[in-house]
């Protein structure tokens, strides 16, 4: 990126660009003529988003300082849209470190203004008396103000998107519950934001003058309960009036495991979600639109932001969502190379089939497995090992895709992840579900001699200890009817044409 930006437009540094907000600010600051820079600790789960051929990719991380000066050098405006949300014992500590080098940084390279999206916090109560998830995203939102940097602090509540985890939880919750017996916090009053307003309030903050320095309530114009705000679902959504029966002894903790069960988003998210629904968040000023004026029905109202998400997913153009960003507690090791491992033990299960079929079919079913599709194989087998993995605190299957028919690599796809995608030839999955070990998932398309094709699948596994290898010889049994099945049934799909499976 040049010290000069001959367009006109500031050079931009954006964090969390693979996150639900981030994914979605960088095309909004290209198209208001700013130049962009991601800081991404994997550059190449960015390389399959529509911008990528617009945006410049540093890698690296927020929480390693020399990484963090080489990114912001020559910028403008640095956007801090990341969070350890709830990841694990220490998360406040590395939030803390992460925060403090960002702003060290941001002030040596000259940055002109930090923006950073942080959470809404009820006036009564003490930052010391808050959820860890709310104390730590305003430690964050304080050390950044206090960094030298002129600082403009975003708070939101509940953002309402397609694809955003408040949202997905409030849908499922909704739809999958007529009659509801709900934690008490069903009662609190909340004031949620469109998720277009806060990416309109993220641009705009960009041009705030050098002396403001502070933090902002963001919101919409609607104030309600979650109560009233699954009833208004309903009527958006077409569905009949729900039944909520509040009850006082369901803990923050126990909720978000009954949240976990019913819904996509997994207790480990979850649980921060509701603690924070714990407190009265509304905003207290609009001082906002003094710099970032709102325009002709601005903010959105809670009615229009949901029928805009509902319309969205409806047309399967969700762009990003709550589990673009990586799963807390999910291994980054690389893919085990060939022909030499140097991790230990390796196991395989491999299977390869002739298909009657082109190899442009047999990848539109590949690309296609998951989600609504199903896994073509053994259904019941599969959603076991997802309630399984839901009941320990695991994400489950039900995270679906993002997109019915195309993925990128980044992509959560159910409990597994695409970690490389070669159009036309190979998917390659990481496991998100809780195991001993590592495992990965690859499917092949390639083209056969005689004009069809050749399918070859391999299910790989890095066992971690004793427990790792015992689980491998305890499930291989049941391969040959699982990976057996699948690579059986995807070759049937694809000669049939259709990417429907009976899984």
């Amino acid at each position: 990126m040049d010290s000069k930006d001959e367009s006109g437009g500031l050079r931009c540094l954006v964090t969390g660009a693979t996150g639900y907000i981030g994914g979605r600010l960088v095309p909004e600051l290209l198209e208001a003529g700013h130049r962009v820079r991601c800081l991404a600790r994997t550059p190449e789960k960015l390389r399959d988003y529509p911008w990528a051929g617009e945006a410049e990719v540093a890698k690296g991380d927020v929480t390693d300082a020399e990484s963090v000066s080489a990114a912001m050098r020559d910028i403008d405006v640095a956007y801090y849209l990341v969070h350890a949300l709830a990841a694990g014992p220490g998360f406040e500590k590395t939030d803390r470190d992460a925060a403090r080098i960002f702003g060290e940084q941001a002030r040596a390279a000259g940055v002109r203004r930090i923006v950073y999206l942080g959470g809404l916090t009820p006036a009564d109560v003490p930052v010391q008396e808050l959820s860890p998830h709310l104390r730590s995203r305003t430690e964050v939102g304080r050390i950044l103000l206090g960094s030298g940097v002129p600082t403009t602090a975003l708070r939101a509540a509940v953002i309402i998107g397609s694809g955003s985890a408040s949202f997905e939880m409030l849908r499922y919750l909704t739809e999958r519950l007529p009659v509801m017996v709900t934690p008490s916090w069903v009662s609190t009053r909340i004031q949620p934001i469109a998720v277009r307003d806060v990416l309109r309030y993220l641009v705009g903050s960009a041009h705030m003058p050098a002396d403001v320095n502070r933090a902002f309530d963001i919101g919409g114009p609607d104030v309600m309960t979650y109560r009233d705000m699954m009833q208004k679902y309903a009527r958006v959504a077409g569905l009949p009036h729900r039944l909520i029966l509040p009850v006082p002894m369901l803990s923050p903790g126990l909720s978000s495991h009954w949240v976990g069960l019913v819904t996509p988003v997994p207790a480990s998210i979850a649980r921060p979600l509701a603690e924070s629904l714990r407190y009265e968040v509304v905003c207290h000023e609009h001082d906002i639109a003094e710099h970032v004026p709102d325009g002709h029905g601005q903010p959105f109202s809670f009615d229009t932001a949901l029928s805009l998400a509902l319309q969205r997913v409806r047309e399967a153009r969700v762009t990003t969502r709550w589990s673009s960003a990586s799963t807390p507690g999910i291994p980054s090791d690389p893919l085990p190379t060939d022909p030499d491992w140097a991790g230990g033990s390796l196991y395989t299960d491999v299977r390869e089939l002739d298909v009657n079929a082109s190899p442009e079919a047999l990848w539109r079913v590949v690309e296609g497995i998951g989600g609504d599709n199903g896994w073509y194989s053994f259904p019941l087998a599969w959603a076991v090992r997802g309630w399984l993995d839901r009941l320990i605190g695991g994400v489950g299957l039900r995270r679906g895709r993002r997109d019915a028919q195309r993925l990128r690599v980044g992509d959560s796809l159910d409990f597994w992840r695409v970690e490389e995608l070669q159009p036309g030839r190979l998917l390659r999955l990481r496991a998100e579900m809780r195991l001993p070990g590592l495992a990965w998932l690859e499917m092949y398309a390639e083209k056969a001699e005689d004009g069809r094709s050749h399918y070859r699948q391999r299910a790989i596994f890095h066992p971690y200890g004793l427990l790792g290898h015992a689980y491998w010889w305890s499930v291989s049994p049941f391969h040959a009817v699982v990976f057996g099945g699948m690579a059986r049934n995807i070759a049937q799909a694809a000669g049939r044409g259709a990417a429907g499976g009976p899984g």
